[in-house]
Parts: structure tokens; C-alpha cells; sequence
């Protein structure tokens, strides 16, 4: 489905698309008023998408932070999956061979890091290729993030060439860890190969609060596809605990924030 080419003002959310074609910038803010965020209020604010989970569950909620406004995903106890236990849905953008995604996360004080879980990302294709659905070469791939026990983090990705049913892992540096409390700011950049040659790409950068920003993973062999009938063509917003299994799930309550998403040529 093709991104409606509008622009949508309220005083829940901002979606700025500026440029055409491959070069366009999309900018999503989100200025609020705090309170509950419905279906219809999602609806508005990421248009043009064909699925959602855990909004009509009543896991998301707009919350004030700093002089500004973020979504807030609340992490249910015993449950896993983007439906029951956090938020998921993928948003069109126009397509592309090449794209940088940056966004602010931030988890709360108290979040339980179980097992890990999932963070938003980019993908594309013709199919939703994630949760045990391996990319083929032609059905479509995705790239997202991953906390992992006691905060450590992985790109999380869906290849041609991905060694098991889900997802490869590249873990980030061992002495990495995702703060609670404080601010996160990812910056994940996606190349597209050439169909038949091993020269896709994905790099991720993190900022932790003032710090220094940080590359955290560097691959520049990937395979993403086979053919030229995808590329990049949507924000895949998707977090929850999990895993296959209730050992995943959080035994006390846990959220995060999530808001300045931006995705660039």
C-alpha cells in the first residue's frame, strides 16, 4: 500500500513528509495532548497502514516528556507478542534502496529485561517476514533491534541467507548495555544489495543520553535479496517481550517511550 501523500494536523500527531520519490524524508512527531491512544487516534497519526497490534488492547498511551510528547508502550506481565504484551505495526514509506531510521527510546526505571524484545527498525517487500517467516530472497526482509538480559543489545535481521527460521542476531559490543531512566537515541542506516551479490548493509549507532554516539554494529556482506522488486518501504514499529515462549514474558510492570522518528535518504 503507497504512503498517502498528505499532511496530517491535529493536536495528537505531526506527520511531515517533505521531497518525492526515493529522496523523501519522513518525519513523525508527536505533540500530544497525554492520554489514550485509541485506534482511531492511531489511525490518523500512521495512515496508510494495513495491520496494528496492541493498540485496540490498550497498551499504548501519549505521555509528556520534556516539553514534548512520545508514545509510551506498556509491557503487559505474563504475556509475550506485539498483541498481547506491547505494540506493532508497519508504516509505508516511499520506497527505496537506502535508508537511515532514527528515533528516541527510553526505558522506564523499573523495566524487566527478561529474556529481550523487540525494537522498531526498517523493512519491505511484499510480505510481513518476521516472527519464524524467513525471508526467501523474494518475499521480503526486515532489520530491527533487540534488548537482550540485563540490557544487552543485537540487530535482529531477516535475510536471504539467515542461518535458522527466525531472525540472525549480530550482537552489539559486550560491554554494551540499554540504560533505564534515560534517553536512547538509535540511528540505523539499511543498504539494499544488488540483486545476486552479497553487498547489503546495516549500521547502528547509539547515543546514550549527552554521550558520545557509538557504532554498535557494522555488516557490509549481506544478501537481503534476490531480486529488484523491493527494497526499503516502511517503518516497522514493533516492540514487545519475546521469544516464542511465556519465559520471555515480564514479571513486573515494564514500559518504554518511544518519539523523533525520522527516516532519511
Amino acid at each position: 500500500m503507497s504512503l498517502r501523500h498528505s499532511l496530517f494536523l491535529s493536536c495528537l500527531a505531526l506527520i511531515v513528509l517533505t521531497g518525492s520519490g526515493r529522496g523523501e524524508e519522513v518525519r513523525i512527531d508527536i505533540p500530544g495532548p497525554s492520554g489514550t491512544y485509541t485506534v482511531e487516534r492511531w489511525k490518523r497519526d500512521w495512515p496508510g497502514c494495513e495491520w496494528q497490534d496492541g493498540v485496540k488492547e490498550g497498551n499504548l498511551s501519549v505521555v509528556e516528556r520534556d516539553g514534548g510528547f512520545r508514545l509510551r508502550v506498556d509491557y503487559r506481565v505474563g504475556e509475550i507478542g506485539p498483541e498481547k504484551n506491547g505494540a506493532g505495526w508497519r508504516f509505508p514509506i516511499a520506497r527505496r534502496d537506502t535508508a537511515e531510521l532514527r528515533y528516541t527510546v527510553r526505558f522506564g526505571k523499573e523495566f524487566d529485561w527478561v529474556k529481550g524484545g523487540k525494537l522498531p527498525g526498517l523493512c519491505g517487500g511484499p510480505s510481513n517476514v518476521s516472527g519464524g517467516r524467513p525471508a526467501d530472497g523474494t518475499n521480503g526482509f526486515s532489520a530491527r533491534l533487540m534488548w537482550r538480559k540485563e540490557g544487552r543489545g543485537e540487530a535482529y535481521l531477516y535475510h536471504k541467507n539467515q542461518p535458522e527460521r527466525y531472525g540472525d542476531q549480530i550482537d552489539f559490543p559486550g560491554d554494551f548495555r540499554f540504560p533505564t531512566g534515560t534517553d536512547i537515541r538509535v540511528r540505523m542506516r539499511v543498504t539494499m544489495n544488488d540483486p545476486g551479490k552479497k553487498n547489503g548493509a546495516v549500521q547502528v549507532w547509539i547515543r546514550i543520553g549527552d554521550g558520545a554516539e557509538r557504532e554498535v554494529v557494522k555488516r557490509d556482506d549481506l544478501e537481503w535479496r534476490s531480486v529488484d522488486s523491493f527494497g526499503i518501504d516502511a517503518i516497522y514499529f514493533e516492540t514487545f517481550h519475546g521469544g516464542s515462549d511465556k519465559s520471555w514474558a515480564p514479571s513486573g510492570p515494564s514500559h518504554a517511550e518511544f518519539g523523533d522518528f525520522v527516516v532519511t535518504p
